[in-house]
């Protein structure tokens, strides 16, 4: 009871003193923030940043997790003593960890657009976002142990250039978009240079206990310039530029992938039983449309018998695609045949399937035409297609368009077979080792 007092005290006088730190003025609040920015180049061997993979680690963070939103009154206490949502159950989600000593003392989730969308887009305004090409991930629960949290950002900074990190050479995102206590907002501001969203303010957001929240986003495709012209001038540890775009740190232990895919699934059948039916009751309560999207996203026997009971796809609201579209980032170029030339356009290819793909292209292309799709699919290994441009769209200056393949080669059969047949990214690995090795394997040109 005493320490529940003690801390019931510190919190009513931290919020006092951030209400009055708030009455001064943007550009000084900034400058305080900005002051007590102090980045290790080198952390601690002991420092380990990783993606969340294990039960153990995964619990962890769930916990750490609860622990800071029920002590920032923004949950009420669960059983389980874990704070979990329905997206932390998609392939689409990435859950980062810091771990020292073998502990896990921080985390954060990435929450990437999917068939359930993100949690704040159904408050807040994402239309000028849309506008512009790339994907757009939610930055949520973010916790670190309260024994860190007095250290100088000793685990929040590795943890952030982390995310940044994964986020722009891994998750294939461009916009990160966060819903955040109004009184919290100045950190994201000042230090990673977030913007507001169009809608100022929330009053009441339903995923942090009612508490009002603040909408904002960052474009990784701008970041680089914007923090050089804000940290470029300063000192090595005070430098969040350098930081984030120029050091390397050996404690960050990146996903190892045999292809160009951009998600990292984690959750096997067991681990989606433990977290959704045996410690939460979550899958319970999803609604008839969020248990027929599950069933189409874990389409594998293995699942459906841990997922909520099924439902034909003809009560679903929105009927689902016949054939699974997956998520990569590939180089490419696709050359058409004419009559005494061939043009050929540079492509990235960004999904997938057995039927076709989607891809970016920098030059128009023309449509309802044949050629040969020249494809980097991983690191040692490509494929030759023929395909159809069957449809385009074009925003500023990029273009998406749609192919229908004509005839597949093996590489190309091999990586849609072992997606399709394992659903997690160590599965995908494992299968596609098994399955008949493509010859002639060339540098793409």
């Amino acid at each position: 009871m005493k320490n529940s007092h003690s801390s019931n005290v510190k919190r009513v006088l931290h919020q006092s003193l951030r209400k009055i730190f708030s009455f001064f003025p943007r550009v000084v609040r900034f400058a305080v923030y900005r002051s007590f920015v102090d980045c290790d180049p080198k952390p601690d061997k002991c420092l380990v940043l990783k993606i969340a993979e294990t039960r153990e680690e995964l619990e962890a963070c769930f916990k750490l997790l609860h622990d800071a939103y029920v002590g920032s009154g923004f949950m009420q206490p669960h059983p389980s003593g874990m704070r979990i949502s329905i997206y932390h159950a998609l392939p689409t989600t990435t859950t980062l960890c810091a771990k020292f000593d073998g502990e896990v003392v921080g985390t954060i989730s990435l929450i990437r657009e999917s068939v359930f969308g993100f949690p704040l887009q159904s408050i807040f305004d994402l239309h000028e976002l849309r506008e512009k090409n790339g994907r757009i991930a939610e930055v949520s629960a973010l916790a670190v142990h309260p024994k860190f949290r007095k250290t100088g950002g000793s685990i929040l900074f590795p943890l952030m250039k982390f995310m940044y990190e994964y986020c722009t050479n891994f998750f294939d995102t461009r916009h990160l978009v966060i819903a955040v206590n109004p009184n919290r907002i100045d950190m994201y501001e000042s230090l990673l240079l977030f913007k507001r969203l169009t809608e100022n303010s929330v009053e009441n957001y339903d995923f942090a206990n009612g508490a009002p929240a603040i909408g904002a986003s960052l474009d990784l495709h701008v970041a680089p310039e914007n923090l050089k012209a804000v940290y470029g001038k300063k000192a090595s540890h005070k430098n969040l530029y350098l930081y984030f775009v120029r050091m390397k740190l050996l404690n960050i232990l990146m996903p190892g992938r045999r292809y160009f895919t951009t998600n990292d699934p984690v959750m096997t059948p067991e681990l989606l039983d433990y977290f959704f039916n045996q410690r939460t009751q979550i899958f319970q309560h999803l609604k008839k449309r969020e248990k027929g999207l599950l069933h189409s996203i874990y389409n594998h026997p293995e699942y459906q018998q841990v997922l909520p009971p099924y439902i034909s796809e003809s009560d679903l609201p929105i009927r689902q695609r016949m054939h699974q579209r997956y998520s990569l980032k590939c180089p490419g170029s696709f050359a058409v045949m004419g009559t005494e030339t061939m043009d050929v356009y540079e492509l990235q290819v960004i999904e997938l399937s057995d039927e076709g793909f989607l891809a970016h292209a920098k030059e128009p292309l023309p449509i309802n035409v044949q050629g040969e799709a020249h494809v980097r699919l991983g690191s040692t290994e490509r494929s030759i297609t023929k395909a159809t441009v069957i449809h385009g769209k074009r925003k500023d200056s990029h273009g998406i368009y749609g192919f229908k393949l004509i005839e597949s080669d093996l590489s190309w059969r091999k990586l849609v077979g072992a997606l399709q047949s394992g659903a997690t990214h160590e599965d995908v690995d494992n299968v596609a080792q098994l399955l008949p090795v493509p010859v002639n394997i060339a540098p793409l040109q």
